[in-house]
């Protein structure tokens, strides 16, 4: 798994890279550009712009949300990828924090219509996702929902096809959300596949 230092690294090239996975329709980002489309669309389209990205990145999202109007919160661990964020949104609040270790003490108790987070998730835990989602429920304003949009699988077993058809590039230091297994534990939990590896997972409060 990639730390802050590689993720610095891989700022400059990070969408390219996207897009050449992209392009074969292949693992880990197949679907990549349907599944930031239907986030952003159901953000668009529901009530209240007040939103926190956790793991923004390069903020091929973010920026489109930022130009609608929303009023953006944005976490990232790398120096790199907020470098490149905050020149193409000026005017929004990027803290530079991992949320691996919950959420900063700086939005404790804040209150947000949607948090989304889009090919991040992954590098948490099975437990620690467990544990960040629940907590994330209170971050939630009155009808307001956590949008996660990764690679990830209905089930255990579509999992291990995908593991297999990948071979050496899987990535075995990620993990990848599994529907049935988080909704054991998460209440409230939609989930809408967009490719044999992505889909687009919808937490209400």
């Amino acid at each position: 798994m990639l730390d802050e230092k590689g993720f610095d690294n891989w700022a400059g090239d990070y969408d390219e890279s996207v897009k050449r996975s992209q392009s074969r329709c292949s693992y880990p980002f197949a679907g990549y550009g349907e599944v930031l489309e239907m986030v952003y669309r159901r953000v668009k389209e529901g009530r209240g712009k007040k939103i926190l990205d956790l793991g923004f990145g390069t903020a091929a999202l973010t920026k489109r949300l930022y130009d609608n109007g929303a009023a953006l919160t944005g976490l990232d661990f790398s120096e790199e990828m907020i470098k490149i964020a905050r020149e193409k949104m000026p005017g929004a609040r990027l803290i530079r924090h991992d949320f691996s270790k919950g959420l900063p003490a700086v939005l404790a108790g804040e209150r947000f219509d949607y948090i989304i987070c889009t090919y991040a998730i992954h590098h948490l835990t099975q437990a620690q996702k467990i544990h960040f989602l629940k907590d994330l429920k209170n971050n939630l304003a009155g009808k307001g929902e956590i949008i996660l949009g990764d690679v990830m699988f209905e089930t255990r077993e579509e999992l291990e096809a995908c593991r297999f058809q990948a071979g050496g590039d899987w990535d075995e230091s990620e993990v990848y959300p599994v529907i049935q297994e988080l909704s054991q534990e998460i209440e409230g939990l939609r989930f809408i596949k967009i490719s044999p590896c992505s889909g687009v997972c919808i937490i209400k409060k």
